[in-house]
């Protein structure tokens, strides 16, 4: 076996990444076992866990299953100076870069809100240097810094982003592999200081079960130092421990459960509502100048002081049952049965 060299290094700021000793150390201090109620308001559970300069992973995909009960509250909280994972971060990213909180991202996939266009306002956010793009990598390696960070490892070896542009803007490392003598890149584990992931249910200890694809949420709900979970709605613990293996996040890894119906709107819950797309719509239309986005943030957020207001605000529970219902013709009901 050859020596390990380390052949190149990309330009990427390191962010997230935690000694795994250090972790270790730090989650056997503050993270509890024992099984508690961790049920509170989202007011509550941002005010509690989130705190300038963290960084933050927001579970999901794309606008799918997204939490937005959270992202209007650290909005509302005017928390600021946030680094966020830009793992497929979409409209999330996009309102708490416009409304000032995120200030550095690390992109995979971000400023683009996939068919319907582009990111106004935090692409403007860029451009003009409010926010800064400090790190990129790939989709997978997101899900491999997360990998790592639950595993309690530096890192993960791997064969991508070799020969591509991603690498040198990244902060991975390619190494000479001391078995095949063949380059391999070094994907550094990341631990969150706070993940925030919308589920389907969830008890009040904080095994949370999700209908249909997990992204990368198992392995982010891991990896995170604190992990607050929204959920539509939440369960006697007797019917979670029915069908235990429906939990995908055990309790001991939640330290807030916040019980909020329709929380990832405008974005889709699967099998539970579809994508409010006329809402989108007029964010996408205001977000084009900054007084559209000062316009929006006040009508929306500043103006409201919970989560059911604002689903009150943008039509009640008529829209809210059209949207349903919209869902429900997708076929997915049927498959889940």
């Amino acid at each position: 076996m050859s020596k390990v060299e380390i052949i190149e290094e990309g330009k990427g700021q390191l962010v997230g990444f935690r000694d795994p000793d250090e972790n270790r150390r730090w989650v056997l201090d503050n993270k509890s076992r024992t099984p508690e109620d961790k049920r509170m308001s989202a007011q509550e559970a941002v005010s509690k866990f989130i705190k300038p300069g963290d960084y933050i992973a927001s579970g999901g995909f794309g606008h799918v299953r997204v939490s937005m009960a959270i992202i209007y509250e650290i909005i509302r909280q005017k928390k600021q100076s946030l680094i966020m994972a830009g793992k497929t971060a979409v409209h999330d990213i996009d309102l708490l870069v416009a409304a000032g909180c995120v200030d550095k991202v690390e992109v995979a996939y971000s400023f683009g809100h996939e068919l319907r266009g582009l990111s106004n306002a935090s692409r403007r956010a860029v451009q003009t240097g409010k926010c800064k793009v400090v790190s990129e990598i790939s989709n997978a390696g997101y899900q491999w810094r997360f990998l790592a960070g639950m595993m309690g490892i530096p890192f993960i070896p791997s064969r991508i982003l070799l020969g591509t542009d991603t690498f040198k803007k990244s902060s991975t490392k390619i190494i000479n592999c001391p078995f095949t003598n063949k380059p391999l890149t070094l994907i550094p584990s990341c631990n969150p200081d706070v993940g925030i992931i919308h589920v389907h249910r969830c008890d009040k200890y904080g095994n949370a079960q999700i209908d249909g694809a997990l992204i990368e949420d198992f392995e982010l709900s891991h990896a995170s130092r604190r992990l607050i979970v929204t959920t539509e709605k939440v369960t006697p613990h007797r019917k979670t421990r029915l069908k235990p293996w429906r939990t995908s996040i055990p309790f001991y890894y939640v330290d807030a459960v916040v019980e909020v119906p329709y929380g990832s709107h405008p974005c889709q819950m699967p099998m539970e509502y579809f994508f409010d797309e006329d809402h989108i719509s007029e964010w996408l239309r205001l977000s084009k100048t900054d007084a559209g986005v000062k316009e929006y943030l006040e009508k929306y957020i500043y103006s409201v002081n919970s989560f059911d207001q604002y689903l009150r605000l943008i039509g009640g529970q008529r829209k809210l049952n059209r949207l349903k219902k919209m869902e429900m013709t997708t076929g997915w009901k049927a498959e889940a049965k």
